[in-house]
């Protein structure tokens, strides 16, 4: 595995790219809107290290709820793995507990999964193949 990005829950992605842009000057973010995630994200490079900011469209998504609850800051650990399927069945194996039993589409088009945080010391995992398929 290899690390991908960290994600950071925002408010408004407008408001937290300043830090990004202006401070760390690390350019404009490349956005994109997912509807069917109810999310906007902007990625951010530091020289390979990514950051990925999230901010929510409306109310009724998982990242409002995560805000609502918890506040701005971390969401995620993104990891790119060269088999997703098999990368879920080895956590399962694991014994930690899977957000998504299938991989499903995320940002870029690329396949993803998430390892629920319950069992994974309170962090929310993401595994990406690091291979696009379409």
């Amino acid at each position: 595995m290899k690390l991908d990005h960290v994600g950071v829950a925002v408010k408004s992605i407008e408001a937290s790219s300043k830090l990004y842009r202006d401070y760390l000057k690390l350019g404009d973010g490349e956005r994109e809107e997912l509807p069917g995630e109810h999310v906007r994200v902007a990625f951010f490079d530091a020289d390979g290290a990514r950051i990925e900011l999230l901010e929510p469209i409306g109310t009724d998504g998982a990242l409002a709820r995560f805000l609502a609850t918890r506040g701005e800051g971390m969401h995620h650990v993104a990891f790119a793995v060269s088999d997703l399927q098999g990368a879920i069945k080895e956590a399962v194996a694991a014994g930690h507990r899977p957000v998504d039993a299938q991989p499903r589409r995320g940002s870029g088009g690329r396949l993803i999964a998430f390892i629920h945080p319950s069992t994974t010391h309170g962090v929310l995992i993401e595994l990406i193949q690091a291979v696009q398929i379409r």
